[in-house]
Order: C-alpha cells, then sequence, then structure tokens
C-alpha cells in the first residue's frame, strides 16, 4: 500500500503531460492523476498546430484555383466562406479533445477539471479546494503568448484568440518576425486579407538559415504581405471600428485587426514552484537535467515549459523518456540533437541540423544550393522560387544541416532528417539516384559546391 494517493500527479493536459499520464497508466501500471485547467490537447491541438495547419490548407486553396485554370481547368469564381470553415474547425477542435479525454480515461487516468499548484515537494493543491499526494509530480503546463508592452495593447489579439475571429479581417498587421508571426502573414495573405507585418529585427525568422530565411521572405512580399523589418509599434488606438496604429518607421494605418506573436513564455506563473526549491530560469522556464528532472528529485518537467526545444513530438519524447526513467527502471536521457521541423509558411520552410552561419563558426564547411522554379509553378505563369541546400563538413563529409523552401517542404524534411539523423555524408546523398521529375531530386544531383568557408 503507498503512502501517497496517487504514483504521478501531472499538471497540464497538452500533447506532453497526456502521453506521459496515459503510458505511465498503461504500460507501467502506475496510479495516475492529471489536472487541466483548461482545454485538453493543449497548445498543440487547441491553440497551435492542427488548427494552424487546418487554416494553412484552407489559405492554399486560392493559388490552387489559379493554378488549375492556368492548366485548363474552367472554374467559377470561387469565394471563401469564413463562418462555414470557422465551424468545421471548431468542431474538429471538439472531437480531438474528447479523444485527448478518452484517451486519459481508458488508460485508467483519474481527471482534475482544475488548476493545480504544488504546496510540497510531494503534495498538490487543485483550484477546487481538493489536495492529494503524489510519489512523483511531472510539470507539464507548456508556454503562453508574452503580451506587448504598448499604449493600447489590449486591443490586439494573440495567436489564442486568432483561431476564434468572429469575421475574417479586411486588413490585419501581424507584429512579430518568428515562424507563428510568419505562418499567420501567409496564412491571412492566402484567406484573401491585406497583410502587413512588423518585425524589429533586420530580417524575420532569426536564428534559421540566412540564404533561406531570406528566399522565404521574398516570397512572402511577392504574395502581396507588406514586410517592415526594423519597425515597432509605438501606440495603438481604436478609431471606429478598426485600430490606428503608429508605427516607429514613421508611418501610421488604421487596421481591422493586430495580431502580436512576439514570442512565448514558460506557463510557471503562480504554481509555489520557487517556494520548493525549483529552479526557474530568466524567463520562468524550469530548470531541469538531461532526464527532466529538477532539483527537487519527486518533481519533474517536460515539454515548454523547460523552454528546450518547443517543438510538440519534443515534449512527447520527453514524456516518454520520464516515463521510461521513473517508471520503467530504464534511465533514458532525451535526445534534443538533430530535430527536423518545419515553417508552415508559403512557401513552406523544413530544415534539418545547422545553418549554414552556424555550420561555419564550428568548422570548415562545403554549401550545396540550388534555386529555381518548379515545373508545376513554372508552367502556370507562377514566379515562385524554391531552395535546396546542404551544409557539408569539409573534414568527415557529413551532411550538418538540410534546408528545404518549396511546397510540401515539411514532408521531404522527415525524410532528409533521417539521413542527417544516421549521419549521412555528402557521398551517401550523391549515391542515391534521383527520383525524376521532383523537386527534391537537388539533393542528390548538386555535384559542387558553391562556396566553402
Amino acid at each position: 500500500m503507498s503512502d501517497f494517493d496517487y504514483d504521478l500527479f501531472v499538471i497540464g493536459g497538452g500533447s506532453g503531460g497526456v502521453r506521459a499520464a496515459r503510458v505511465a497508466a498503461g504500460e507501467a501500471g502506475a496510479k495516475v492523476a492529471l489536472a487541466e485547467q483548461d482545454r485538453y490537447g493543449g497548445t498543440c491541438v487547441i491553440r497551435g498546430c492542427v488548427p494552424k495547419k487546418l487554416m494553412v490548407f484552407a489559405s492554399e486553396y486560392p493559388a490552387m484555383v489559379a493554378d488549375a485554370r492556368a492548366y485548363g481547368w474552367d472554374l467559377n469564381d470561387p469565394a471563401f466562406d469564413w463562418d462555414a470553415f470557422r465551424g468545421k474547425l471548431e468542431a474538429e477542435l471538439d472531437r480531438l479533445e474528447n479523444i485527448y479525454r478518452n484517451l486519459l480515461k481508458n488508460s485508467g487516468v483519474t481527471a482534475y477539471d482544475a488548476r493545480a499548484r504544488l504546496k510540497d515537494a510531494h503534495t498538490v493543491e487543485l483550484s477546487t479546494g481538493e489536495t492529494f499526494t503524489a510519489k512523483h509530480i511531472l510539470v507539464a503546463t507548456g508556454g503562453r503568448p508574452v503580451p506587448a508592452d504598448i499604449p493600447g495593447a489590449e486591443l490586439a489579439i494573440s495567436s489564442n484568440e486568432v483561431f476564434h475571429l468572429k469575421t475574417l479581417p479586411k486588413r490585419i498587421l501581424v507584429v512579430g518576425g518568428g515562424y507563428i508571426a510568419c505562418e499567420f502573414a501567409c496564412i491571412f495573405n492566402g484567406l484573401g486579407s491585406e497583410v502587413t507585418q512588423f518585425y524589429r529585427g533586420a530580417q524575420i525568422l532569426r536564428g534559421f538559415d540566412g540564404e533561406a530565411r531570406g528566399l522565404v521572405a521574398d516570397e512572402m512580399q511577392q504574395k502581396g504581405i507588406t514586410i517592415h523589418c526594423g519597425t515597432n509599434i509605438l501606440e495603438m488606438a481604436r478609431d471606429g471600428d478598426g485600430i490606428r496604429v503608429k508605427a516607429s518607421n514613421g508611418t501610421e494605418a488604421v487596421f481591422d485587426q493586430v495580431l502580436f506573436a512576439i514570442g512565448r513564455d514558460p506557463n510557471s506563473r503562480d504554481m509555489g514552484l520557487e517556494d520548493l526549491g525549483v529552479e526557474l530560469g530568466r524567463r520562468g522556464e524550469i530548470v531541469v537535467d538531461r532526464y527532466s528532472q529538477t532539483a527537487v528529485p519527486s518533481i519533474y518537467a517536460i515539454g515548454d515549459v523547460t523552454d528546450r526545444v518547443n517543438l510538440t513530438p519534443v515534449a512527447i519524447r520527453e514524456g516518454m523518456a520520464f516515463v521510461e526513467t521513473v517508471f520503467k527502471g530504464n534511465p533514458t536521457p532525451v535526445d534534443h540533437e538533430l530535430i527536423p521541423s518545419a515553417i508552415f509558411t508559403q512557401p513552406e520552410f523544413g530544415t534539418v541540423g545547422l545553418s549554414e552561419e552556424a555550420a561555419r563558426e564550428q568548422e570548415p564547411i562545403e554549401v550545396y544550393s540550388t534555386s529555381f522554379k518548379p515545373m508545376q509553378q513554372a508552367f502556370a505563369g507562377r514566379a515562385d522560387r524554391v531552395l535546396m541546400k546542404l551544409v557539408v563538413s569539409q573534414a568527415s563529409r557529413k551532411v550538418l544541416g538540410c534546408h528545404i523552401v518549396a511546397p510540401q517542404a515539411g514532408e521531404m524534411i522527415q525524410l532528409a532528417g533521417i539521413a542527417v539523423k544516421m549521419g549521412a555524408t555528402k557521398e551517401d546523398f550523391d549515391r542515391t539516384v534521383a527520383v525524376h521529375p521532383t523537386m527534391a531530386e537537388e539533393l542528390v544531383t548538386m555535384r559542387q559546391p558553391v562556396r566553402k568557408a
């Protein structure tokens, strides 16, 4: 008979927390509870990857219709019905949330719809007033959008609210230069909104490969998005039904909506963590070791609240490694090296490994790169360009980074990521026969480096 109410208490019902809870209960036989104050599924399912990707799909159809006409299809003038799409989107999120609830239920996890705080190293206090003890506590509370700190900031929305707009804005300002800001700029542009994007830095997508982000920025602007780099908002004020925005570049304009996507902070506030000796970083991230354990041995943390690699599949892997380590007696550190990822801009941007800039600082490299008009779009009369790029170590010949800017880049980088993770060399790529005619064949047909560094 355990001295605790539960073997494991998970705080947070997102992808990482749910996976850890149900695997600990279902596979390891642990007695598990989980508390979630909002909707099950977390950022990814409810206000992130899933609804965003559905919006991406919706926003791509106008270009497809235009291409279809260029290929000889006789199509009537299509029109987008925001209300019909939003209704289906909300129904789909409800369906997915029920799936998450049922996954917990069927695994034998007790779920509490409440906010949880830590009372001590083994005790969780819920907003309902209930308290429970647990041998192990796992914090998986994710992150939240960083609020803007300017006059009139309350008039803007964040990525949390963007999926629930009653009407499609005619004019929208997107503030930020990271992948979330760029994705939403492309989404609203594709749906027919007039999109302006402000970013305080010199170029969007900071931290990614320079050549690739330059092409993404060019293509976004070619599609009609107005990007102002080196630009901040000074103040915002209500102007009739719109929002008047004064910018640091001297411009002033009225928008129907202003979307702030200027970063995300870990969700660790007011949980009692620091009082117990759990170390928090500068932005509130929970500091953990490679086994996701905090400075308090009974408390672990996974996912965005640890601010390691803030991606859904990473949180899930961290949750699985936690269960292996704590409940299966198989200490498993999380491997955060060479994680492929995709940015669902238009065109998409898939990346794995080091950027050219980061690789150059590490060792002598060769760069293999080609940019061209893909056959499908070129035939339709579009000027779109794509990029295929490999960053190669001169010494080991290993491919250190692969960067793809192209339609379906996310699908391509998943497969390229396997090769890069396995340590494939440039010669391994060269030995692979091309699949013709495809865009991706360029990854195995580039013979000469375009530059060395």
